[in-house]
């Protein structure tokens, strides 16, 4: 695709996110006026787009869709859940259009044609009460009916007349003027234009990639001047457009001839000859003015009128009690507010994802390039070459830290989703479903939001299918009909915990384990924690469910679950009330590219550790050298001895370390030879071969070229937790993991 249609595509898939969105929020605030004109504008910028593109099938679809959401903004048609379905429907069409266009193809297949015309048939059969539906090559141009003069000093004629001024920068931005030219003749037919190049300069100062053009329209239509207007939405910025309706004043056409650039006598000449004015009645207007033009002093005074602040004329309109106080104050906010968010907007830019990956990868081999400077600079012994490469590792941070927050996206626009697959999910099964979401402003790497929308969408969905009940049941067991699920994210230790709430029926511990030890998962009469049986189902195949429905049932969805999430350098951890409800907490790291790691060494190897799990640094006592705990200040803290761990040949030597860890509020300390402080970690995934070795979760490169790999903080405080819960039923301890091999 060209670089327009790129951009188009693009904006069009944010308005119908933004469009899907409103419907939601307006089918729970029906007569909410801001969210209907919302929804309405979302349609008509599509439109718009695809008609400066001229994608004529889009164009055909969405003026239908438009004609229904304007007969809504006029109350002509009633909204219910029945015109929100079908109106989500039409967007999740128009979203396949655009897969169409992406590809290229001159149109929609057959099937898809076919859906198309069965929603166009639907809208026309309901809601356009015996319109004619538009065909897929594009929206009829209308001629209305001759409009009646009205007299009264206007000008007769029964056109709109539009003036017209492309900015200079309309052609580098990727408009074509002639678009919206065609594009305004869908609406309505130009009875006469004049094409003007007053301020086009001589050819060897003439600019190729600058616009020199303005137009004088003779426009007949039967639409208002906001639907004109609306033609011009991807140029507003970037034109000057004066619209004057039918039969308007003789006044209001000479005040157009003073505000246009061009000279006077030019224009009124063009005004004629497009039909607009008589030459009686530009003599006539042009000799008014002369005669009523002010006096000096009376221009300062108008002048200084309408340099007086809008807020001072605010306070008049209270003291006069034109208005109430609190409604001044609401529309400066709201004023406020269009104005910071046009701003912001202003300072948005696109980038490629795939730009963005590969600087990620340039800042990670300057990372390692900054180490190895660094190490030479130490091993040298000159003070001036350490200092400069100081210098140069703090520079090099803050240029990771900038690179990576570039990649930084909320996850709330993943979070919002869900909003539809709750409604329509919670129609399906003929349950009641409120979604309460929070934490949307929470950051984490985009890589990981695309990547966590498949796990959530599987707990999204069983906890709407297994866990909340049927209103009837609820409210039986005393609960409200109306059932609750909550996705929340936040901040933790470096990580970020998403959690998906549910207050239903809660798991059945029993059934879970009777399941378990029929497909045997376990041993009749094995004790298991409530947490162990919970987790067993991620177990692949494994379900509880009575009945297989198209929702869940199946057994495939909880094990890719926690499959994707370990993917990731997650977790995901269960907790359960029967009779009150379920939490899913999935915990990722927040970015998958570079982090701060802390460097230690056992014997010849290295290994890091993310500094974000790092609490504190102790020295082992030598009195717990033969123990696999230790008193930390009054708590016991299992210890997890790299050396045993690995199965590492030697002797430890006779001063060891702990480094203190956490993860999710559980204490771990790791036992380590030395401490080598911190470094700066980029993430080198290990290879197919090494993906069942617990405890470890990737490795790195040093300054010195050797090879450290990074411990799995996650794996290794479950492993002093489970140690511990198996020592105290009797069962023996944990095996010896195998010696990773050295690279």
């Amino acid at each position: 695709m060209d670089e327009i249609t790129s951009v188009f595509v693009t904006e069009s898939r944010e308005q119908l996110a933004a469009l899907e969105a409103a419907l939601l929020e307006l089918e729970n605030q029906p007569g909410d006026d801001d969210t209907l004109n919302a929804i309405f504008r979302s349609a008509h910028t599509i439109k718009g787009g695809a008609g400066v593109i001229e994608c004529g099938y889009i164009v055909a679809f969405t003026h239908v869709v438009e004609n229904v959401l304007d007969k809504l903004r006029n109350a002509e048609i009633t909204l219910n859940s029945d015109l929100i379905a079908l109106l989500l429907a039409c967007s999740d069409h128009i979203g396949h259009l655009l897969s169409v266009l992406e590809t290229g193809a001159a149109g929609p297949a057959d099937d898809l044609a076919t859906d198309g015309e069965a929603l166009l048939a639907r809208l026309q059969r309901d809601w356009l009460s015996g319109e004619k539906a538009v065909s897929r090559s594009g929206p009829p141009a209308s001629v209305p009916p001759p409009v009646q003069s009205s007299g009264g000093g206007a000008v007769e004629t029964d056109c709109w007349h539009i003036s017209l001024r492309f900015g200079p920068d309309v052609l580098r931005n990727g408009m074509d003027p002639l678009s919206f030219l065609r594009y305004l003749g869908s609406i309505g037919r130009i009875e006469r234009l004049e094409t003007l190049t007053d301020t086009m300069p001589t050819a060897e100062l003439m600019d190729p990639e600058s616009c020199y053009l303005g137009f004088e329209i003779s426009f007949s239509s039967n639409a208002d001047k906001a639907a004109i207007e609306r033609v011009f939405d991807f140029v507003r910025d970037e034109c000057t457009l004066q619209i004057l309706p039918p039969h308007s004043r003789l006044s209001d056409y000479i005040a157009l001839i003073n505000t246009l650039p061009e000279d006077a006598m030019r224009l009124g000449e063009i005004l004629v000859k497009v039909g607009a004015l008589t030459q009686s009645e530009l003599d006539e207007g042009l000799q008014l003015q002369s005669q009523s033009e002010p006096a000096a002093g009376d221009e300062d005074e108008a002048t200084a009128q309408a340099d007086e602040p809008k807020l001072q004329i605010g306070e008049i309109l209270v003291e006069q009690k034109v208005v109430q106080p609190e409604l001044v104050d609401a529309a400066v906010t709201k004023q406020k507010q269009v104005t910071e968010k046009k701003a912001a907007e202003s300072r948005l830019i696109r980038i490629q994802a795939d730009k963005l990956d590969r600087l990620i990868d340039l800042v990670g081999e300057l990372v390692i390039a900054g180490a190895s400077v660094s190490l030479l600079a130490g091993k040298s012994g000159m003070g001036e070459l350490v200092e400069a490469a100081s210098l140069s590792s703090r520079l090099v941070e803050g240029i990771r830290d900038s690179a990576l927050q570039l990649r930084m996206v909320q996850i709330g626009e993943t979070f919002n989703r869900f909003n539809r697959v709750v409604r329509d999910t919670s129609r399906e099964m003929g349950k009641d479903i409120e979604l309460a979401i929070s934490g949307g402003e929470t950051e984490l790497d985009k890589s990981m939001v695309e990547k966590i929308g498949d796990p959530l969408m599987h707990l999204v969905r069983n906890a709407m299918d297994h866990g909340l009940e049927q209103p009837t049941v609820r409210e039986a067991n005393g609960k409200p009909a109306r059932g609750r699920l909550e996705l929340n994210a936040f901040h933790d230790s470096g990580s970020i915990v998403i959690e998906v709430v549910d207050d239903g029926a809660g798991l059945n511990r029993d059934r879970i384990l009777a399941k378990a030890i029929e497909r045997g998962l376990v041993q009749a009469g094995q004790t298991l924690s409530d947490t162990e049986i919970y987790n067993l189902i991620f177990e692949p195949g494994f379900s509880t469910a009575e009945k297989v429905t198209n929702i869940s049932g199946r057994g495939v969805g909880m094990d890719v679950v926690r499959r994707n999430i370990q993917g990731l350098r997650g977790s995901v951890d269960v907790s359960s009330t029967p009779g009150q409800g379920s939490r899913f907490a999935i915990r990722l790291p927040l970015t998958l590219a570079i982090i701060d790691g802390f460097l230690v060494g056992v014997g010849d190897a290295a290994y890091v550790i993310p500094l974000d799990s790092v609490v504190e640094c102790i020295e082992l006592s030598a009195d717990a050298s033969e123990r696999d705990y230790v008193n930390l200040r009054g708590e016991v803290l299992p210890l997890v001895r790299l050396r045993q761990l690995f199965a590492m040949a030697g002797e430890a030597p006779p001063r060891q370390n702990v480094v203190v860890v956490q993860y999710a509020g559980t204490k771990s300390g790791i036992v380590v030879d030395q401490l080598l402080g911190e470094f700066q970690t980029v993430i080198k995934p290990l290879g197919s071969i090494f993906r069942n070795i617990k405890g470890i979760g990737g490795s790195t490169i040093l300054g010195s070229g050797e090879v450290a790999l990074i411990l799995d903080v996650q794996a290794l405080v479950q492993r002093c937790a489970n140690s511990e819960e198996q020592r105290a039923h009797g069962a023996p301890p944990t095996r010896t993991l195998p010696a990773p091999a050295r690279t």
